[in-house]
């Protein structure tokens, strides 16, 4: 379920910190099933933690953006 880049910048400031709190919560849910050792697939927890990188970035750029057109 990798994230396309392009889609994530066509969000808003507030739906990415939406998609960035989703995606945290996802991740705390995977990482609960590996300790208990019912998660089937491990990779799982690198996709997301991807994902949540891709946000983070995308987030930051809009943000330096929205900034720069302040100046």
């Amino acid at each position: 379920m990798a994230l396309d880049v392009k889609e994530l910048q066509q969000l808003g400031v507030s739906e990415l910190v939406d998609k960035e709190k989703q995606l945290v919560q996802e991740l705390f849910s995977l990482r609960f099933q590996f300790g208990s050792g019912r998660l089937e697939n491990p990779m799982q927890i690198r996709k997301i933690k991807r994902d949540i990188a891709r946000v983070k970035t995308i987030l930051e750029q809009v943000k330096a953006r929205t900034e720069g057109s302040k100046k």
